[in-house]
């Protein structure tokens, strides 16, 4: 047809010229817009060449076949099969299946024997942060997803004040020019002057079309990485040069039979102001430099932070139901299979990320930041810790669990937590208040290593779906083992562990025989006081009492001769 319309004359010759110039233009400026169905056709090619096979040769021989009979069970063939695939696919998630498995294939899995500590400890929730961050910004104003990360050498949360999305003027014009880093450790979290830094970024999150960071990212892609990345969580760091970038993780797909995702490494994308320059990048090949997995160590601000996508380490900590082998998920077995509880009340489900110490369990591992996951029993009414699944959240090609469940250590996982903690104080209105993110906490306390779980009390206004930070949180630690609640005091954190020794020491010496711990304090104190005491009771010595006693006799010799 096209051959026929250009043999007219010039002026069709002219015409389809224009046209391929114009559909080239579109492909190439606007790939940012189809490539999420490039994307699609990626993740299903198996499914869509399959069903593309089976549809071409059923059609085939129900044009060739002569006898009515004949067409009628072909296309009820075709129905069946279609259903089946649909139903088997997506409805029993069997692709999901298959999918998960093939990540569990493609992981490098670590047992280890000793849990590692917890250090740096975080007091806020992610979604008190978020909550209290909203409040410190003006009307045309949005604060992004906080994400935890390391900063120098402490662990902050940052996220980026940008043009509000209800004001879409600002999404066209202005720049995000202001990121929010505050520190993790404090109860008493500050989004004033301080921890506001001015940084002008031209690509935000919030921004529309060239200038939004997903559009910008997806210009970079060359043609390989447009049909096998996407990108996902955008996170707010300094680079090696103390200047602040965008982190913007990327998920790799891999496979042809039921691709799965993988970590694809990072897009940095550097501050700077919106000009022209800046404008024809952005429009012609987007912005940002890529950083393959395997260059990360060549960069040490990425490595030991925290830029895995929570995407791929979810679907790889659910992976670990394949212990058992492919069929123990299955309906039937499930002797080993698990999941990532999910918590109705808590806006912010696993991975938790936490600050690991991994010093003392004589394993590769670095310390620091990790997406941790407690798995559990997939059954609804079982809530027993199963698993501690600790993934490096740089990415690291490495998947270190600790199985509880083999281990017989019965500790109850976080499931479980919230009705334990409403359990301890019943006087609270537990309608608006909720017990939430449930986070690991691991120290050496009475002897030995003990589990804890970190959780906060948040509240949430009536008729609002978001909870209300508060500078000073309720806190609780559970014992996983003992199941006890100890409310501890958010203001002194290096109060925490004799605040719970003081509650459990007797359950523990009872239960497992130890000895008594700080006690050496306590005697140390009692004997400076009984020294103190001492002193106090001894009387004051004149040092001048022999000189002025000398003296005396002198006067009295005096007088003595005088009445004489």
């Amino acid at each position: 047809m096209i051959k026929n319309y250009w043999n007219k004359g010039g002026k069709q010759k002219g015409i389809t010229i224009l046209v391929t110039i114009v559909i080239i233009a579109l492909l190439f400026f606007l790939r940012d817009d189809y490539q999420p169905a490039l994307l699609f056709f990626r993740k299903f090619i198996f499914i869509i060449l399959l069903s593309g096979l089976i549809l071409f040769f059923g059609l085939r021989w129900f044009r060739k076949s002569a006898s009515i009979l004949r067409r009628v069970v072909i296309l009820i063939s075709l129905i069946i099969f279609f259903g089946l695939l649909y139903i088997l696919g997506w409805q029993v998630k069997l692709y999901d299946y298959m999918k998960t498995y093939n990540v569990f294939n493609d992981l490098n899995k670590v047992e280890i024997n000793e849990l590692p500590l917890t250090q740096n400890e975080r007091i806020q929730p992610l979604r008190n942060i978020f909550s209290m961050a909203n409040e410190s910004v003006g009307e045309t104003k949005d604060v992004s997803l906080p994400h935890l990360v390391r900063i120098d050498t402490t662990n902050q949360w940052t996220m980026a004040i940008q043009p509000s999305e209800k004001y879409v003027m600002q999404r066209l014009n202005d720049n995000t020019e202001e990121v929010f880093a505050v520190s993790s450790t404090t109860p008493f979290p500050r989004f004033s002057s301080e921890n506001r830094i001015p940084v002008t970024f031209s690509i935000g999150e919030s921004l529309k079309w060239s200038r939004n960071t997903y559009n910008a990212v997806v210009q970079r892609f060359n043609l390989w990485q447009l049909f096998n990345y996407e990108p996902s969580d955008t996170y707010y760091m300094k680079n090696d040069k103390g200047a602040w970038v965008q982190v913007v993780s990327l998920i790799k797909w891999k496979g042809f039979f039921f691709p799965y995702p993988s970590f694809g490494g990072v897009m940095v994308i550097d501050n700077g102001e919106h000009d022209f320059n800046d404008y024809l990048e952005r429009v012609t090949i987007g912005k940002g430099t890529y950083i393959s997995p395997e260059e990360m160590k060549n960069h040490p601000y990425l490595t030991r932070q925290n830029t895995l996508s929570e995407k791929v380490s979810q679907l790889q900590a659910e992976s670990l139901k394949f212990l058992g082998g492919f069929s123990d998920p299955l309906p039937w077995n499930m002797e080993t299979a698990v999941k990532i509880p999910n918590l109705p009340d808590d806006q912010n489900q696993q991975p938790f990320v936490t600050d690991f110490n991994f010093e003392d369990t004589k394993i590769d591992a670095y310390s620091g930041l990790y997406h941790w996951f407690g798995l559990e029993p997939v059954g609804d009414e079982r809530t027993s810790l199963t698993f501690s699944v600790f993934i490096p959240a740089d990415g690291t090609d490495k998947l270190y669990y600790y199985d509880h469940a083999s281990k017989k250590q019965g500790y109850a996982g976080v499931s479980a937590m919230p009705l334990k903690v409403i359990e301890s104080r019943k006087e609270y209105d537990w309608s608006v208040n909720k017990p939430v993110e449930f986070r690991p906490y691991i120290k050496n306390l009475a002897g030995r290593k003990r589990l804890f779980f970190l959780g906060t009390i948040s509240s949430v206004r009536d008729g609002s779906s978001k909870f209300d930070g508060s500078a000073t949180p309720d806190l609780t630690l559970i014992d996983s083992e003992y199941r006890d609640v100890v409310w501890i005091d958010a203001k002194h954190p290096s109060k925490w562990e004799k605040t719970v020794y003081d509650q459990l020491n007797e359950a523990w010496r009872a239960s497992e025989g130890i000895g008594e711990y700080f006690n050496e304090e306590e005697k140390l104190l009692e004997k400076a006081e009984t020294i103190l005491d001492s002193v106090r009771r001894i009387p004051a010595v004149n040092s001048n009492n022999e000189e002025i006693l000398r003296l005396q006799k002198k006067i009295d010799s005096i007088k003595i001769l005088e009445s004489k």
